[in-house]
């Protein structure tokens, strides 16, 4: 078996632990809401941090780890993670969660985001590229899956603390497996990339982390191809993690569902997704990637604007089809959209998807933070999800309008 596979299974223990990480505040909010008497505003707050480091964090992350390597950089961010879900067991004020979750735990998981799946997908294969892309993005769902129901049975018999502490000891549980099995690039074992001929020797790179990060944006931000892609992406953060990865528990809690049954509901949305995202990442080899995008974005606008009138107290038939359907549809964004950065961008596809997936925490921070002011003002979701539903339609129509380039270009990025 070649190296690549282990690297990439080492890879996908590490996004599913990131995901299960970041979806924990939607188990959370309730109990916050009792114990502290916290707006849910104020709780927002904190997620809508989360979020928008969980992205900007990504382009920077990914410059550290072409300089430093991805194994230290992994390992770093779970220590990150461990640290700020721990010490959420002593926080008696606001700000302290905003610290705690919103900074470290973003800074954390942000060092584990989708750019690392570009990074180790383009650094170790050549040859099955799109499905592995697709399988490690699935990575992210099933964290979802593994995490939410087990966090939101732990808080609802021994209180949210017992899940902050499950958070920080399976994060540094990780740690051995990122030092002894991950390694930066195949060249470093002796090895070409999975369907290559060769082996090659990995850039060297003299310039700073943050100057390489920045080079990559200056220089993307030039093309309406990086516009397109970043402003449907922003769509498709504030219409799933903003949206109802933070606020659907709440919202079928207002309708009378247990908690514990909508953190199910949430984590079978996890289940389908695992299916979808492989499927798109093996369509992504296939196909077109812009239309891809435009039928995941349109499909999903279309399953928001009819999601208020299936919330209820009870599960139905209605709801689960719902569920499947949007489940299917999560992150399958995610493969087309670094395969167009990879085509578009050649080597510093990696980085620059990273400021792309920045674009889609930052969504995914402003639909967090809107959702929950809309339903401070109002009582109620309706509204967050008639608009998600509305912009969804526009993100299929932005990836619609990326031009398939005459010929073969690749974008040089200065260093």
């Amino acid at each position: 078996m070649h190296r690549a596979w282990i690297v990439a299974g080492v890879a996908f223990v590490a996004t599913v632990g990131a995901a299960g990480f970041r979806a924990t505040p939607g188990v959370l909010i309730n109990p916050l809401r009792q114990e502290f008497g916290w707006s849910l505003s104020a709780i927002s707050a904190a997620v809508s941090i989360n979020l928008i480091l969980f992205g900007v964090t990504a382009p920077f992350a990914a410059a550290l780890m072409e300089r430093f390597g991805i194994r230290r950089v992994v390992a770093s961010a779970l220590v990150l993670v461990a640290a700020g879900s721990g010490l959420t067991v002593f926080m008696r004020a606001s700000w302290q969660l905003i610290l705690c979750w919103g900074v470290l735990v973003g800074l954390g998981t942000g060092s584990m985001a989708m750019s690392f799946v570009a990074m180790v997908t383009g650094r170790w294969f050549v040859k099955r590229r799109g499905i592995v892309t697709g399988v490690l993005t699935a990575g992210g769902a099933t964290g979802q899956l593994a995490f939410l129901p087990v966090l939101a049975s732990l808080t609802a018999r021994y209180g949210w603390r017992s899940a902050a502490l499950t958070v920080a000891g399976c994060a540094l549980a990780v740690v051995p497996l990122i030092v002894f099995f991950l390694r930066d690039h195949p060249a470093s074992v002796g090895l070409p990339a999975y369907g290559a001929d060769e082996v090659q020797a990995p850039p060297v790179r003299t310039t700073g982390a943050a100057r390489r990060a920045t080079t990559a944006l200056r220089d993307a931000a030039r093309t309406g191809t990086f516009w397109l892609l970043a402003g449907s992406f922003a769509i498709c953060g504030a219409t799933t993690n903003g949206l109802i990865g933070t606020h659907f528990i709440p919202a079928a809690h207002d309708h009378g569902m247990p908690q514990t049954t909508a953190a199910g509901l949430l984590a079978l949305v996890g289940a389908f997704d695992i299916v979808g995202t492989v499927a798109s990442g093996w369509l992504t080899d296939r196909y077109d990637s812009r239309l891809l995008l435009a039928m995941y974005y349109g499909l999903r606008g279309l399953s928001l604007l009819v999601l208020p009138g299936l919330l209820a107290a009870t599960l139905h038939p209605s709801m689960l089809v719902f569920v499947l359907f949007y489940g299917l549809d999560w992150i399958a964004t995610v493969p087309p959209t670094i395969a167009l950065c990879r085509e578009r961008f050649g080597d510093a596809g990696p980085v620059v998807f990273g400021w792309v997936f920045a674009s889609h925490q930052v969504g995914a921070a402003l639909a967090a933070s809107a959702a929950g002011f809309i339903h401070d003002q109002t009582g109620r979701y309706d509204a967050a999800f008639y608009l998600a539903g509305l912009l969804a339609l526009g993100a299929a129509a932005l990836s619609f309008g990326i031009r398939r380039p005459r010929v073969q270009l690749r974008v040089a990025f200065a260093e």
